[in-house]
């Protein structure tokens, strides 16, 4: 299920909100059963096929947390062959294909395998990764309704932003929390709307816009190129970051407070800050459990490099199965290596250079996470540079006249609607990047101004909501 659907807003969302409100009334077992119950509701939406593969999971964790919890001798031993087991489930399923494809290749076989990848497998995996590092920690298994819901609660199992088990089972658990609250609902709400126009006015329109040009990438000109390379960052941005709010402002209603997972990333002055602001829950998770585990800093400058480009390694490899994301991981890794050793010189970098210079090897980055092999990027690149035709394309340009901006250029006698439309969302799309006070900053402050501004951000939201479309993380 989509958060931005009819069925989301108009049934699921409400029926839940009243039915575990009503519940928690007569018992706060009971409220917290059916909150678990819809979340799995949430997760089979899209059909049966992903079940298997996370009760499997669900049932692995908790068996292990609980010998963890048991067995202090063997509580190494075992949290080893968890995580063993949970990679190795995570590898079948999302890079078998991609594995057996390059087997293939090179050794000129012809191994196949049929694999669905179940939803959300990325994410839920590593919550479990988290649980069971929380069990070896505090020496404590939870209650197998707090697993449960801590796994399964649905506005961060299948898109994030990861939880660690110690923040969130408290509160899952937590009496005071069990009634509603009027201020947080009111701010969940105003986060929710923001969210929503995100995904709905602003990702899909971009988004629309990078589809047309990587289905006919043979006739984009280097001037089409160029603007669906910042295109797709706004997607990108708009799409997971509304997705971020959405899940927040959920939660926030049924009184959880989720992590922060994006803090304006955009206003960002180098490749290192930018990882500090983007996708935060997942930089936290990798810092926590892969570069300080192998020593992070404490063992020497080169040592610490090495850590370095295997953390980004791994998440370009967590994204996905294609070699674009593995030398994505690399060059961003790379990046942050060339950083590093530019502060131990203490080479000073005027600030506006630095925005510019991440921003623009952002994009770069980010267009090799689109293309579907690393040729086309490549192919891409050289078309942009040889600036062989710096004409738009009027279908591209198209992508962006949406009703609301063509009633707009018609109002203003603007004779190209299209050319319009276009400057008008690269330039809202950047101000709203670069200006105003991050959402998740700004959560629990609720103003008129910012009340009618999230009334009038659900008004138009909800007029395009008849062309529901998946998020994009919705497929890692």
């Amino acid at each position: 299920m989509q958060f931005n659907s009819y069925e989301f807003i108009l049934i699921f969302f409400p029926l839940l909100f009243a039915g575990y409100f009503l519940l928690n009334r007569w018992s706060r077992t009971l409220g917290r059963l059916f909150l678990t119950g819809m979340s799995a509701w949430f997760y089979l939406w899209y059909g049966l096929a992903s079940a298997p593969v996370l009760l499997v999971s669900l049932a692995i964790n908790y068996a292990a947390a609980a010998l963890i919890a048991r067995n202090e001798k063997q509580a190494r031993l075992v949290l080893t062959l968890d995580v063993a087991a949970n990679i190795a489930l995570l590898f079948y399923y999302k890079y078998m294909p991609f594995a057996l494809a390059n087997v293939n290749y090179f050794l000129n076989t012809d191994f196949r395998v049929s694999v669905v990848l179940p939803l959300g497998i990325s994410f839920f995996t590593f919550q479990q990764i988290s649980y069971v590092l929380h069990v070896r920690k505090t020496g404590r298994n939870e209650s197998l309704p707090d697993y449960l819901l801590y796994i399964l609660f649905f506005p961060k199992l299948v898109m994030g932003p990861l939880a660690e088990p110690g923040e969130l089972i408290p509160q899952l658990r937590d009496e005071a929390r069990a009634r509603p609250d009027a201020a947080n609902i009111a701010c969940g709400l105003k986060l929710f709307c923001f969210g929503l126009f995100k995904k709905l006015l602003l990702a899909d329109v971009f988004a629309s816009a990078v589809n047309w040009c990587f289905s006919d990438l043979a006739s984009a000109t280097a001037a089409d190129i160029m603007l669906t390379m910042p295109a797709y960052v706004f997607e990108l941005y708009f799409d997971f970051s509304g997705y971020s709010d959405m899940a927040t402002g959920i939660a926030k209603v049924l009184n959880i407070d989720l992590p922060i997972n994006f803090d304006s990333p955009f206003k960002a002055l180098s490749i290192h800050d930018f990882w500090k602001r983007w996708h935060i829950s997942l930089t936290t998770f990798l810092t926590r459990n892969v570069y300080i585990p192998l020593g992070g800093n404490r063992r020497g400058t080169l040592r610490q490099y090495l850590n370095m480009m295997t953390v980004f390694f791994v998440s370009g490899v967590w994204h996905g199965a294609n070699w674009t994301y593995i030398l994505w991981g690399l060059l961003n890794g790379a990046l942050s290596v060339a950083e590093r050793i530019v502060d131990r010189a203490q080479i000073r970098v005027n600030k506006a250079l630095g925005w510019l210079g991440t921003f623009l090897a952002v994009n770069v980055m980010w267009l090799l996470f689109r293309s579907n092999s690393v040729g086309q990027w490549l192919a891409m690149l050289k078309t942009m540079l040889r600036c062989e035709s710096l004409s738009v394309s009027p279908a591209l340009l198209g992508c962006f006249e949406i009703q609301e901006t063509a009633l707009l250029a018609r109002l203003l006698h603007i004779p190209s609607a299209g050319a319009a439309s276009a400057l008008l969302f690269y330039a809202a799309a950047l101000i709203l990047c670069l200006i105003p006070e991050n959402n998740f900053r700004s959560r629990d402050r609720l103003t008129p101004a910012n009340a009618v501004l999230a009334a009038l951000a659900f008004f138009f939201a909800f007029l395009h909501l008849g062309g529901e479309s998946v998020f994009v993380y919705f497929n890692f």
